[in-house]
């Protein structure tokens, strides 16, 4: 296949509710979407997870459309792509910048799996029909607000919970959770707030039984995090570390953590998830997908790269009217009972709505790979 035409639209989407976390509140999201389009008039669909301010890692979606622009485009120039694990050679030499990366890539992904008439989940090497999903819950303005939709969630049948963790809000909140559910799947998501001398505190949390704990220290870390989880009996979870297969492979190896969280924007891509995925089921390590906010083009391709054998974790695509009173896809994603229905349309399986998105773009390009012209 041969990529013709990039379209690019910034959107803005306005959360149901605040979304805190140690590093800030979300009230909205702005976000790209790729369109791309092949010779035969066939069209894939990628979503950018990165944020407006570089909270979570160094992208925001202005770099990434300078990225796009300037360096990613034009290397798809001319190239006859007869898989999309191509890609990543393609991008090769442009450093990081993985979130720009992983919305081409995912739209390929998508635009390939349309082509061949089958799943994006079935192309990818996915086996499950349903998928197990969790929740998480933003930092609250007190225990019994967090309770109340701890409340709401496991009566909904969420298969697990995740809390936002930072200092000052950890131990007695974990403990009040624990009070009332002894046996919830439970998790502690630090988003890298702690330091090594806080090592005391962390242990104290081993008394409650937790699934993980979450990137705990610096979002650049794997050296601290191997001492820390020699001391604890709770499990280490990396997310902002981990950008890559040999992020990955060095991290177990140093004994850094016991579990990865898979975050197809932070990786690069659809191909580097699939190899860090097949390299944690190699050395018997869980893993599992983390949310970023998507909208239904992201939250699709994340049902998608679940369905791999070894995401034997629940992850955190939850029902996209969690986040959204209007979602961009239709259907959109839903959870009935803890589990998602994995679509049997080809590609993505959420088709976008054209007209609804429109509403919430503030901003369209669209590249016209024969000419390198921007058409609009």
């Amino acid at each position: 296949m041969r990529i013709e035409q990039i379209t690019v639209r910034k959107l803005r989407m306005n959360l149901k509710g605040p979304f805190t976390t140690s590093f800030g509140t979300f009230r909205e999201k702005i976000f790209l979407l790729v369109e791309v389009k092949d010779e035969l008039g066939n069209t894939g669909w990628g979503e950018s997870v990165a944020f407006d301010a570089p909270w979570y890692n160094e992208e925001t979606y202005k770099t990434n459309w300078i990225i796009l622009e300037d360096f990613l485009i034009p290397l798809l120039e001319g190239k006859e792509i007869e898989h999309p694990s191509e890609v990543n050679d393609i991008f090769e030499p442009i450093r990081k910048n993985n979130m720009a990366k992983a919305m081409v890539e995912g739209a390929i992904w998508d635009l390939y799996a349309k082509r061949t008439n089958q799943p994006l989940w079935k192309a990818l090497g996915g086996t499950r029909e349903k998928i197990e999903v969790g929740i998480s819950i933003g930092i609250q303005p007190d225990i019994e607000t967090l309770m109340s939709f701890i409340d709401t969630y496991v009566a909904e049948g969420y298969k697990r919970i995740k809390v936002k963790i930072k200092p000052g809000w950890d131990v007695e909140v974990i403990r009040a959770i624990r009070a009332k559910y002894p046996d919830l799947p439970l998790m502690a998501d630090a988003n890298s707030c702690y330091r090594l001398e806080d090592i005391d505190m962390l242990k104290e949390l081993d008394d409650f039984n937790l699934m993980m704990i979450e990137q705990p220290l610096a979002s650049d870390d794997i050296i601290d995090h191997a001492h820390i989880q020699k001391v604890l009996k709770t499990p280490i979870c990396l997310d902002e570390s981990i950008h890559s297969l040999e992020d990955a492979r060095k991290a177990v190896e140093l004994g850094s953590c016991k579990i990865i969280n898979i975050k197809i924007g932070r990786v690069g891509g659809l191909t580097e998830s699939i190899k860090i995925h097949d390299y944690c089921k190699e050395q018997g390590l869980d893993v599992w997908c983390g949310g970023m906010l998507e909208s239904g083009i992201g939250r699709a391709h994340n049902v998608a790269i679940t369905t791999l054998s070894n995401f034997t974790m629940p992850g955190d695509t939850a029902s996209a009217d969690r986040y959204w009173d209007q979602d961009i896809t239709e259907p959109i994603v839903t959870v009935e009972n803890g589990y998602i229905t994995v679509p049997t349309a080809s590609g993505i399986g959420y088709e976008p709505n054209i007209s609804l998105m429109e509403t919430f773009t503030e901003e369209k390009k669209v590249y016209n790979l024969r000419t390198l012209n921007t058409v609009q």
